[in-house]
Parts: C-alpha cells; sequence; structure tokens
C-alpha cells in the first residue's frame, strides 16, 4: 500500500495506523500547492479530489477520507486491535469518534490556515473548539484512549488534530486529560517512528 501524505497534516492519522497495524506500506508526499508527488507525478490523476490523505491499495485501487482509510488499515491487521469489529456497538462508537473529530475538530481548524479567513470566522472556529475540547477533556476522564485501554485509529486522529492547537492559538494547559493523552501517545514507538519519519520530531 502507498499513503500519499503531506507532513503533519491530517494524513499523520492513517500514517500512525498503518506504523501501528505492522502492514507494509510506503508514502509518497504531495504539495498541495502544485499538486504534484515527490517522485514529480501528477496527483490529480491519482486522486481527483486533490487533498490528502490518499491509500493506493494493492489492488490498484484508491481509498480516499482519513475516516475511512484508517478503518480499512484497521481491518487487515486486527489483531492489533486498532478499531473494534465490525458490525459491534463499539466499532458504531469509534465511528460516532472518527465523526466528531473530523466535523467538529477538525473541520474548526480550516480558517486559522486559511489566509482568506478574517477575524470573525476565527473567532467562532475558536470558541467551537474550546467548547468541543473541552467535552473531549471530560471523555477521557479515568481512561487512557477514547474507547478505553486499547489505542484505536480514532485516538491517531485525535492526536493529529489536537498537534495543530499550536498553531491555532489554543493552550491545551487548561485540559489535563487532553495534555496527557497528548503526552501518552507521542510516547508510543509507531507515533515516535512516524513523527521522526515526516521530519516533525
Amino acid at each position: 500500500m502507498k499513503l500519499y501524505l503531506k507532513p503533519g497534516a491530517c494524513s499523520l492519522s492513517p500514517h500512525i495506523a498503518l506504523e501501528e497495524s505492522g502492514l507494509p506500506y510506503e508514502t509518497e508526499a504531495v504539495d498541495l500547492k502544485t499538486k504534484v508527488t515527490a517522485s514529480g507525478a501528477d496527483f490529480w490523476k491519482s486522486n481527483p479530489k486533490g487533498y490528502v490523505p490518499a491509500l493506493l491499495l494493492d489492488s490498484g485501487e484508491l481509498l480516499t477520507e482519513g475516516a475511512a482509510i484508517v478503518q480499512y488499515i484497521a481491518d487487515q491487521a486486527p489483531a492489533k486491535k486498532l478499531a473494534p469489529a465490525n458490525g459491534s456497538i463499539e466499532r458504531y462508537r469509534l465511528q460516532s469518534w472518527l465523526n466528531f473529530i473530523g466535523s467538529e475538530l477538525h473541520k474548526s481548524c480550516s480558517p486559522f490556515f486559511n489566509p482568506a479567513s478574517g477575524k470573525e470566522w476565527k473567532e467562532i472556529a475558536g470558541a467551537n473548539l474550546e467548547r468541543r475540547l473541552g467535552y473531549v477533556n471530560e471523555a477521557l476522564e479515568g481512561k487512557p484512549y477514547l474507547m478505553g485501554e486499547d489505542f484505536s485509529v480514532a485516538d491517531g486522529y485525535l492526536f493529529t488534530v489536537l498537534s495543530w492547537m499550536k498553531f491555532v492559538g489554543i493552550d491545551l494547559a487548561k485540559w489535563p486529560n487532553l495534555t496527557a493523552f497528548q503526552t501518552r501517545v507521542a510516547a508510543r514507538p509507531a507515533v515516535q517512528a512516524v513523527l521522526k519519519a515526516e521530519g516533525l520530531a
């Protein structure tokens, strides 16, 4: 499998999932401004959506959208327990977390990375982030990961989005469960390997 990524972007989440899974894979960076990959290929031809992450499967099919990609990866390595079994209520809880992180946290960061966004838009998004981060902080009370004792692909996604808060201007120190979570996930060998590979550590 090949993961198309941009270092530090949302593609960090499936990169972590791949490393945690132990499955063989390779990566290729994409310049999202020029849409040219590290090998000089036209990224538009690989992924008509033009953004990362995108996972090229061994079959030649392309899978896009982070929440779908990380679940696919988890299902290829069930022994790693990166996602509960399909059809279980726990799996739907995982999907609920993935959707929440994507729509309420990830997308609320967009104005801070968009040069065209104005002050008012950023203030609205920032207030939304503060409320949502408070919710996640409470949800992590008394447990190491979102789903309980086991690290899941939702934790890799949450870790990715929380790592952007320093660019957004939100200090996670006010939420002790979030800061402890970030430290815990960052210490995982697979996460350390991915951060080093992307030049983030």
